[in-house]
């Protein structure tokens, strides 16, 4: 079976996430969030809502994947949110560089994910990011706004699963001067190549508290639709969204983004046998510029 690697309490799905109000704009579907929202979302994310996200029904413990050996790497954290059916949910993200320092890169099925057995769009509220998440939050930022490229057409679709997330300044200070950023490239790659994925799988392993990484080779696999980078990297759901970075240095903690964990394939024992990356596309590339005037 595959899925969508986002973790929730009490259950894993393959996206069943959609935003609330999205409005249309050139080549994107942007979100934006009221004040008063944001703050509601700050007081709703409490550290023990945080350790509970995804606390049943854990796949088993990650064997390829290991825990990240010392604190996160630059930018890297937790994407918080809740449905309006008021399930909450967790995904992975990593800041990016942008003109305002306040812009993460994730999934985009993380934000936008499907409809209920009527048809009705799903609303996502509570939108946070922890960068740095280790066993908790040091800083939490709520988002402003979100976007994803009219490209994605949901989490149906392989093509285009990413998107963008806008955060409030803390205390005047932004997510990118609290927690550095990751460089993003969208330039052809070479197959196979060395990549390093990082993400927060909710598994046996910690349950989503804490950091980890896979060192594995990707491949790029294409088919008359679209492209994407695969390796055997068995990260479980709640991984989503998390950065699959090439010349990674330990010793600096910073790569380059090439794409982001969108789906897995996972055996009768929930353990993930594969994952998938969307290919980084010239659309995806606009949204990524525009972020910055979110």
């Amino acid at each position: 079976m595959s899925w969508k690697a986002l973790s929730t309490t009490g259950v894993l799905i393959g996206a069943v996430l959609v935003t609330a109000s999205p409005a249309q704009a050139a080549g994107q579907v942007v979100t934006r969030v009221a004040e008063s929202d944001r703050t509601a979302a700050l007081a709703y994310w409490t550290p023990e809502r945080m350790r509970a996200t995804g606390e049943d029904a854990l796949p088993p413990a990650e064997q390829i994947a290991r825990p990240y050996p010392g604190p996160p790497p630059a930018g890297v954290g937790r994407l918080f949110a809740t449905t309006s059916q008021g399930i909450d949910l967790t995904c992975s993200a990593t800041v990016v560089p942008s003109a305002t320092k306040d812009v993460v890169f994730t999934a985009g099925h993380c934000l936008h994910g499907g409809w209920d057995r009527r048809d009705n769009p799903i609303k996502i509220v509570n939108v946070v990011f922890a960068p740095g998440y280790d066993h908790g939050a040091s800083e939490v930022f709520a988002a402003r706004a979100f976007a994803w490229s009219d490209t994605y057409s949901g989490p149906s679709s392989g093509a285009d699963d990413d998107a963008v997330v806008a955060l409030d300044p803390v205390g005047g200070r932004h997510v990118e001067d609290v927690a550095g950023a990751q460089d993003i490239s969208f330039d052809e790659m070479a197959s196979p190549a060395d990549a390093t994925l990082l993400g927060y799988p909710v598994s046996q392993l910690d349950n989503g508290e804490s950091l980890l990484a896979c060192d594995r080779p990707a491949s790029l696999r294409a088919n008359s639709v679209y492209s994407v980078w695969q390796t055997d990297c068995d990260l479980a759901p709640g991984s989503s969204g998390g950065p699959w970075l090439r010349g990674f240095d330990p010793a600096t903690g910073k790569g380059t983004i090439f794409g982001v964990t969108s789906r897995g394939t996972m055996n009768s024992d929930l353990v993930t046998t594969g994952m998938d990356a969307s290919v980084l596309t010239s659309a995806v590339r606009e949204l990524y510029e525009s972020a910055g005037r979110l």
